[in-house]
């Protein structure tokens, strides 16, 4: 692993304090982001790691791993763009469509399904990141309030979702599913357009992919990730409730 100049991947013991985490610049350069590693996932320490803009990920097997990359894929509510394909999808589901054919939206009516189909094999995948611990501690922070899914179904079968953490003005996006062709963007495009303006100012997207840039994600320097978050993020909202 190449570090950054002095630079030491960080331990956290799973019985230490929830918000020791060390400084975002002591983040590996490769792989991206390499914070620490350990401690565990409990709600505490869960809401500690987003306040500050770090997040876990890691395979089954691994200890746990904690991230902060530079630079951080976001998407701004505002600017989520719509394709002409997208938008074709969206009118043909829209209320003049027949009922097996119309668009439904929910949110936090099935969370553990989203999650569910989320960590789901999947074609262009070997396995999964969402391991039971990872689903346990994601289905906590639900029931305390912090983790919320969007649901999309079509003739009441559930065709896409996305769920994450959302503290004050950020929503921390963790996976999206699709079921059907454009589940996923149905479920992303509800979430721009129900709180674009209001609730949420910011969707974390942790990385780019090619398909978050066609929907409109962009790069942020991590400093200045962390600079949003200090002024979307109340301390209140980073706590146990």
């Amino acid at each position: 692993m190449r570090r950054s100049p002095g630079t030491r991947l960080a331990w956290l013991p799973a019985d230490g304090p929830p918000d020791a985490f060390p400084s975002l610049g002591q983040a590996l350069q490769e792989p991206n982001g390499l914070l620490a590693a350990g401690g565990d996932l409990s709600p505490g320490r869960l809401l500690a790691a987003y306040g500050r803009g770090i997040f876990p990920w890691y395979s089954p097997g691994q200890e746990i791993l904690w991230w902060a990359p530079d630079p951080r894929e976001v998407l701004r509510p505002e600017r989520f763009h719509i394709s002409r394909s997208l938008a074709r999808a969206l009118r043909l589901g829209g209320e003049a469509a027949a009922p097996a054919a119309r668009l439904e939206y929910a949110e936090d009516q099935a969370f553990e399904a989203v999650i569910d189909a989320c960590a789901a094999p999947r074609s262009t995948e070997s396995g999964t990141w969402i391991t039971p611990a990872m689903r346990a501690a994601y289905c906590a922070l639900h029931a305390l309030g912090h983790a919320h899914s969007i649901e999309v179904r079509r003739g009441g079968t559930l065709i896409g979702g996305v769920y994450g953490v959302q503290l004050g003005g950020v929503f921390f996006g963790e996976s999206m599913f699709s079921a059907a062709a454009n589940g996923s963007k149905f479920a992303l495009e509800y979430l721009c357009r129900t709180r674009r303006g209001g609730t949420v100012r910011l969707i974390d997207c942790q990385f780019a992919t090619p398909h978050l840039r066609s929907l409109g994600s962009e790069a942020l320097a991590r400093g200045e990730f962390a600079a949003r978050l200090r002024g979307l993020v109340t301390p209140a909202a980073a706590h146990i409730a």
